[in-house]
């Protein structure tokens, strides 16, 4: 997915957040001012989520175009979980099996969706020395607080 696409499916998520608060906060408000406050809350939290997933899938464009001579290794890696940590931070358990004849590192990316599939984050785990024909694990952990019930997939993978 390129990032046009990517910003405009943010934008359109970020578009339909802020019309379903604004519909909840207009039926339930008492007063004019009491609906133009509530919609500058609304496009304010809107705004910062979108500048939090904008600004992880560039962090994480950026750490995978540092990878040189890496090799698509997507079948190569599985993803178990996600499950929420001690921190409040959503986890994916990641597992590569080397399936090349020699020692290899893995930078991989990890997208969290929500239920619809829109991006919510994206981090970047690397899982070094991997032997031939053998698992090694990591854990891919989102920046940040993720609400709901996120899943997790593979992005890239980049066997170097």
């Amino acid at each position: 997915m390129n990032r046009t696409h990517t910003r405009t499916r943010l934008t359109t998520a970020a578009a339909l957040a802020t019309t379903a608060a604004l519909l909840t906060l207009t039926t339930t408000a008492c007063s004019d001012s009491d609906v133009d406050k509530a919609k500058d809350r609304a496009a304010s939290a809107t705004a910062k989520a979108g500048e939090a997933v904008s600004s992880a899938t560039e962090a994480a464009a950026s750490k995978m175009a540092e990878v040189k001579d890496g090799v698509d290794a997507k079948g190569d890696v599985k993803v178990d979980g996600p499950t929420k940590n001690e921190d409040d931070r959503t986890t994916a358990k990641i597992t590569v099996t080397n399936s090349k004849d020699k020692k290899a590192d893995y930078t991989i990316s990890v997208n969290f969706r929500d239920s619809d599939g829109n991006l919510m984050d994206t981090a970047v785990l690397n899982i070094t020395d991997v032997e031939p024909d053998q698992q090694k694990s990591g854990t891919a952990r989102s920046n940040r607080s993720l609400s709901g019930t996120p899943k997790a997939e593979i992005g890239k993978a980049l066997r170097h």
